[in-house]
């Protein structure tokens, strides 16, 4: 079944609504009707669990991790080619595709809170809670603010969708190079790149690979919603490309 099947599927058109609702949170039993057929039914993890599913290959701190392994503000997280981890730490929750390696980390004084990433390499979907947090790639810089962001890091460019909320964007080569985005929903991707002409360091991008449905699923396993919703049977938002 494609994307656009799945996607189109009545049920799952009332599983969109529910998790933009924030049902889940609830524990309504139609709930549990609706979302049998697309697998787990996305809730707030509670205090003893970090991890809401892996595939494949996932090394927590070096070791590998199964769905009892704890992730903290200061772990290192990474994933073989092919695997995946939805997990959440505090606040904030991470989709964390294959192929990435993600270091958590703390700032002085905030030893609770991985308000710190490192993105060293791949694909990082993620929602935070209240306050700053600062992300590092190979070629950006970026300060979060209430923020959904979606980031694709390699040598040469950096990936960022500000799906909503606030980031202030720098590029490591060119620290002239800065922009502040303000998005609500997805408006305005960038690329930062490792080398480029002056002033051509950060450039519009497309929507690539992430969807609204995943951006739900992770802040409903902190016990929120997403900040838009719905209000149709219609799904017209974006979904993944690949």
């Amino acid at each position: 079944m494609s994307h656009h099947d799945e996607s189109d599927d009545p049920r799952r058109r009332l599983l969109l609504q529910a998790l933009a609702a924030g049902a889940f949170a609830t524990g309504l039993p139609i709930v549990s009707t609706i979302a049998a057929p697309f697998g787990n039914i996305p809730g707030k993890l509670p205090p003893e669990r970090s991890i809401y599913r892996l595939s494949g290959r996932v090394l927590v701190n070096g070791k590998p991790a199964d769905a009892a392994t704890r992730i903290g503000p200061r772990d290192t997280i990474e994933t073989a080619t092919g695997a995946e981890i939805v997990f959440a730490v505090g606040q904030d929750a991470y989709i964390l595709r294959g192929g990435s390696k993600l270091v958590l980390a703390t700032q002085p004084g905030q030893s609770e809170i991985a308000n710190l990433l490192r993105v060293l390499a791949g694909k990082l979907l993620a929602v935070f809670g209240r306050g700053v947090h600062d992300i590092e790639t190979s070629t950006a810089t970026l300060g979060i603010r209430g923020t959904g962001v979606y980031i694709e890091s390699d040598p040469e460019q950096t990936y960022l969708c500000t799906c909503y909320g606030t980031a202030r964007l720098a590029a490591n080569n060119n620290r002239d190079s800065r922009e502040t985005i303000e998005s609500k929903h997805h408006d305005k991707p960038r690329y930062i790149l490792n080398k480029a002409d002056t002033g051509q360091y950060i450039r519009p991008a497309p929507f690539i690979n992430h969807t609204d449905v995943e951006l739900m699923l992770i802040e409903a396993l902190v016990g929120r919603t997403s900040p838009f919703s719905f209000p149709s049977d219609d799904y017209t938002a974006p979904r993944r490309g690949y």
